[in-house]
């Protein structure tokens, strides 16, 4: 078996699919390519309404599957292309798929969490086994599904000698604490990029407000900042996780109900709600922290950047890219190593993380 594996992630930012090729013979391992490729404007469009329930949804999400596939498959053959290599030399491919819905432990007590792949279709395009469905075996075993990557960021970021936190600023923020001799915990401190990005495509025209600059510029608005504060979501001890089933625009809309506000200010305040629930939780949960390394879209975020650095005085806050990997990297090397873990019968002990009954092997084979 070879120690190359490729990991595909799209996130709660709907910005697209970063690909990674990861080489794991050596230590630490090597991501010797990266490539990215944007949805087009109607599947953006899709996976964004299909993260509410509409009409006629199981066929318009499983044909959005396919195009989301198809976009998957393009950065395989991209990396593959650009590395020089055959599809047979690449062991599989770690697909997390579109999250549309999240809703781990509710109804039913078990709950659910829905990716929207067909990696079916992604090992007929590429001729290379995929592992995908990666969440829902910790939500069956009674977790959070969410998040994953906490044991990657060890492998990567973690150091013996002092306590380090990962930052990663997606959609949704999700944090990793990292201290010596412990066990390594991590879950989701809320709205990350998501509703800032709305902001943006609103007001701008832009898919993102590029370098926070346009927040920069406005004033916070500190009773509608503790308002938002006030969602019994960040009171919530960890292990927990979220999504846009609660951090949405009906969320935004509703909690902006009775504050006059300006579009630049209100970008200002969530801005500040990102960083501020973000620093919380780290001075909460890590009060030793001496390193926060962010990753994510997040990351490029330079007035976030500075918000973050300012609330946690004590703490470097500094960009993955510090630390040997690119933010926009992270989170797709994270399900290549993942892949790799599934491929090899390796289980991970997500108690920490995601609060399940145990260790478990995490994934599902699709054979090439």
């Amino acid at each position: 078996m070879s120690d190359l594996f490729i990991g595909l992630m799209s996130g709660t930012s709907l910005d697209g699919v970063d690909g990674v090729l990861a080489d794991f013979a050596s230590t630490p391992p090597v991501v010797s390519h990266h490539t990215t490729a944007s949805f087009s404007p109607e599947l953006h469009d899709e996976l964004l309404a299909l993260n509410s329930a509409g009409e006629n949804e199981l066929h318009r999400a499983a044909l959005a599957a396919n195009g989301l596939m198809r976009v998957y498959s393009q950065v395989v053959h991209q990396l593959l292309g650009n590395a020089g290599l055959p599809p047979d030399a690449v062991t599989a491919i770690g697909a997390h798929g579109q999250t549309v819905r999240h809703r781990p432990q509710a109804f039913d007590g078990t709950g659910y969490t829905l990716q929207l792949a067909q990696p079916a279709l992604l090992a007929e395009l590429t001729g290379i086994d995929v592992v995908a469905d990666f969440r829902s075996r910790d939500v069956a075993a009674g977790g959070q599904g969410a998040p994953l990557a906490p044991f990657f960021h060890q492998a990567w970021f973690g150091r013996t000698h002092e306590a380090t936190a990962v930052l990663n600023i997606g959609g949704i923020s999700n944090v990793t604490l990292l201290r010596p001799e412990t066990a390594v915990t991590g879950f989701d401190c809320g709205p990350g990029n998501a509703l800032m990005d709305f902001m943006a495509v609103k007001h701008l025209g832009q898919p993102y407000d590029a370098l926070g600059a346009w927040a920069a510029t406005g004033k916070v608005n500190q009773p509608l900042l503790d308002s938002m504060l006030s969602d019994p979501y960040f009171a919530k001890p960890p292990p927990k996780s979220t999504g846009r089933d609660l951090f949405n625009i009906g969320w935004l809309e509703n909690i902006t109900q009775g504050h006059t506000i300006s579009p630049t200010d209100l970008q200002a305040t969530l801005a500040e709600l990102t960083a501020r629930t973000c620093a919380i939780d780290v001075m909460r949960e890590h009060k030793q922290t001496s390193e926060l390394v962010v990753c994510g879209g997040g990351a490029f975020n330079d007035h976030l950047m500075r918000r973050l650095q300012a609330l946690l005085p004590g703490t470097r806050v500094v960009s993955s890219a510090k630390r040997g990997l690119p933010p926009l990297q992270v989170e797709a090397a994270a399900f290549a190593w993942l892949a790799r873990k599934c491929m090899r019968r390796e289980s991970l002990a997500l108690q920490s993380t995601t609060g399940a009954r145990g260790a478990r092997v995490l994934g599902c084979i699709y054979p090439r």
